[in-house]
C-alpha cells in the first residue's frame, strides 16, 4: 500500500549574492557556466531531484548581484531557514546564499516583484586598483560631470519608451518601463549610477550607462540626451558599458520576506567611510 504521509511541498525564497566575472549570467545555457545552474545542481545534490529555480531578474554575463532573490518548491523535512548553511556548503566561493525562508505557494520572485535596483560603479582615478577592478570599470580617460549626468537622469522618472536602450535580443514585446528612481553620486574616485524601475529591459542599464557617460564628458547635453530617448534613436545609442561595472542591487517587494539586513545594502560602496 502507498502511503500517503508524504512530506508536504514547501516554497523556499532565497536571497543571493554573487560575483558574475566568470558566470555566462544567470540563465541556464548549454555548455556555459551560470549562476542558476549552479544553484540548480547544489539543490538538487540535496532532494535527490531536479527543480527549477526561479528569479527576480536575469543578470547578463558577467554583471554581479548583491542580493538577487529566487525561489524553488521542495518536498521533505529540512526547515526553510536551513537551507542557506545547505546550500552554502555546496556552492562554489563565487556564490553565496544570504538566508532562506519558507513563503506562500502564491508568492513569485519574479511575479511577486515590485522593482529591481541596479548600481553601476565607475573608478576614475587613473591609477589601477586590483581590489576595485572586479566591480567597477576603470574610466579615468576624462572627467566626469557629475552634476550634467543627473539632469539627465531626471527625465528618465516616470512611464517611458526606453527602446533607444533595449538590445536586440530580447523575447520582451515592448520597450514600456517604468524608472522609479534614478541619481548619480560622486565620492571620489568613485562615480554611482543607480536606477530603479519595475522591471527592466535587455542590456537597459549598460547602453544607458554608456551614453551617460558621454553626458559626463559634455559630449551630449542633457536635453539632446532626453530628445535621443523620447525619440527611440536606437541606432545612436553605440556603446554599453563594460559588465564588471553592474550590480543587482535589490529587489522589492509588497511583502518581503526577509528582514533589510540581509537586502538592503549589501554591495558595500567604495570610498565610503
Amino acid at each position: 500500500m502507498i502511503s500517503t504521509n508524504l512530506p508536504p511541498m514547501k516554497r523556499i525564497a532565497l536571497v543571493i549574492q554573487y560575483l558574475g566575472t566568470h558566470f555566462h549570467g544567470w540563465q541556464r545555457q548549454p555548455n556555459q557556466r551560470t549562476v542558476q545552474e549552479e544553484i540548480e545542481v547544489a539543490i538538487q545534490s540535496v532532494l535527490g531531484y531536479s527543480v527549477a529555480l526561479h528569479a527576480a531578474g536575469r543578470t547578463d554575463a558577467g554583471v554581479h548581484a548583491a542580493a538577487q532573490v529566487a525561489h524553488f518548491d521542495a518536498a521533505g523535512l529540512i526547515p526553510a531557514h536551513r537551507w542557506s548553511d545547505i546550500l552554502n556548503s555546496r556552492l562554489p566561493k563565487d556564490i553565496v546564499v544570504r538566508a532562506s525562508v519558507q513563503v506562500e505557494p502564491t508568492w513569485h520572485a519574479r511575479f511577486s516583484a515590485a522593482w529591481r535596483r541596479y548600481r553601476y560603479t565607475l573608478y576614475t582615478d587613473p591609477c589601477p586598483n586590483l581590489f576595485v577592478g572586479a566591480s567597477t570599470w576603470h574610466y579615468y580617460y576624462t572627467p566626469l560631470d557629475v552634476s550634467l549626468i543627473q539632469k539627465a537622469l531626471d527625465p528618465l522618472i516616470g512611464y517611458h519608451h526606453l527602446a533607444a536602450f533595449h538590445r536586440a535580443g530580447s523575447n520582451r514585446k515592448h520597450s514600456w518601463v517604468d524608472v522609479q528612481a534614478a541619481e548619480c553620486v560622486c565620492q571620489d574616485p568613485f562615480v554611482y549610477i543607480e536606477v530603479q524601475a519595475s522591471g527592466f529591459l535587455y542590456g537597459m542599464m549598460r547602453l544607458l550607462v554608456g551614453l551617460l557617460v558621454q553626458v559626463g564628458r559634455g559630449l551630449y547635453s542633457p536635453a539632446s540626451f532626453t530628445e535621443l530617448w523620447t525619440a527611440q534613436r536606437r541606432e545612436d545609442v553605440k556603446y554599453a558599458a563594460p559588465a564588471q561595472g553592474l550590480c543587482l542591487l535589490r529587489v522589492g517587494y509588497p511583502d518581503m520576506p526577509f528582514p533589510p539586513e540581509i537586502w538592503f545594502n549589501s554591495q558595500p560602496k567604495f570610498g565610503f567611510g
